[in-house]
């Protein structure tokens, strides 16, 4: 391989890793989209079931001076997907690691959305646990709890909710549809969500995909690159949607709600999420802007971690914050711990 070869091919993983849009984080929109269009009272009534089954709140500390309301003001959401396979839960319980960090804000007046994507990978401080570390380990430190403490600080900005949820969501709602039509671009031998090697096994060409199988499809990665799998999510979001929302699709709304709901942990309650149907309502006139955090790959204690770009941190900071109204300030104490980041590396795998 040239030189000019490997330098392409670095900086074609750094896009994929900022470009990559991972596909269960969308699963929990199809509630508002379903539930919200004015098909039945009884989807509506079946999604209000659904997302009280799945409601949890959690014990943070909040940023935020007094109590949002969604209707009025500015929010912001922190999307979490979670790789929790049941031979994981066995093995580790709660203490799982985000495949999928995501924080998207609402700016009501303007009806726009900034969606900033978080590698996993990240190299941040942990509060409460007082290190540094990858940002996915918060979660099997402290659950969602810590992952929101751990985003808050990290971009000093108020988390007001998160949604969780996993691959099983993903895989449910492809099969409450009866599958998905994928074209798949080569030969893929891959796990399945149970981790169970060559598990899946797909033929090139355009076909009909269960739920398992379009998992496969999104995860694979041994034969392209990081761009490469993020343009194979993207299409299997379009293809999922366009499904999902045709006419014939129509009797398998409830399941595709209970595949969510059986799969999902929110501290958003029914009618918090109805007031969201405002921003889905503006149609082709919301305005989503994706972020990225640049950065780069840095290896500490012989781990591979994804060290932030101060100055673009700083920058991304400040456009969340005009877009929330808030003028919120790191404390000094973070500070005072950020400035010894070098010092106090994980010494944990990744």
């Amino acid at each position: 391989m040239t030189e000019f070869q490997r330098s392409q091919r670095v900086s074609q993983k750094k896009k994929g890793r900022k470009k990559r849009i991972f596909i269960w984080i969308f699963v929990p929109l199809l509630i508002i989209v379903l539930s919200g269009a004015g098909y039945a009272t009884f989807l509506l009534n079946k999604a209000e079931s659904v997302i009280n089954k799945s409601y949890k709140p959690v014990n943070t500390t909040s940023k935020r001076p007094t109590q949002v309301n969604p209707d009025m003001d500015n929010i912001s959401i922190l999307l979490m997907g979670v790789d929790a396979a049941k031979s994981r839960e066995k093995q580790y319980g709660e203490a799982i690691r985000t495949d999928a960090l995501l924080v998207a804000t609402l700016n009501k007046k303007d009806k726009s959305v900034k969606l900033l994507s978080i590698p996993r990978d990240s190299y941040v401080h942990i509060p409460e646990k007082d290190m540094y570390t990858k940002i996915n380990h918060a979660h099997a430190y402290g659950g969602a709890r810590l992952t929101i403490e751990t985003v808050q600080e990290l971009l000093d900005i108020p988390i007001d909710y998160y949604v969780k949820v996993n691959f099983y969501a993903f895989i449910d709602v492809v099969n409450a549809l009866g599958g998905i039509e994928a074209d798949v671009p080569y030969a893929i031998s891959e796990k399945d969500s149970e981790d169970n090697h060559n598990a899946i096994r797909l033929k090139p060409g355009v076909q009909t995909l269960t739920g398992e199988q379009a998992l496969a499809l999104a995860r694979t990665r041994h034969k392209d690159s990081d761009v490469m799998r993020g343009m194979r999510q993207q299409e299997i979001i379009k293809s999922i949607f366009k499904k999902a929302l045709s006419v014939g699709s129509f009797s398998k709304h409830a399941d595709m709600i209970d595949a969510v709901g059986n799969n999902m942990e929110t501290n958003m309650s029914f009618n918090d999420m109805k007031s969201l149907m405002d921003y889905g309502l503006a149609g082709s006139g919301l305005n989503i802007e994706t972020l990225n955090l640049e950065g780069e790959d840095k290896t500490i204690n012989k781990i591979y971690y994804y060290k932030l770009d101060k100055q673009n941190l700083e920058e991304t900071k400040s456009i969340l914050k005009a877009h929330l109204g808030t003028d919120s300030t790191a404390d000094k104490g973070t500070n005072a711990v950020h400035a010894n980041a070098d010092s106090n590396e994980d010494s944990s795998t990744n």
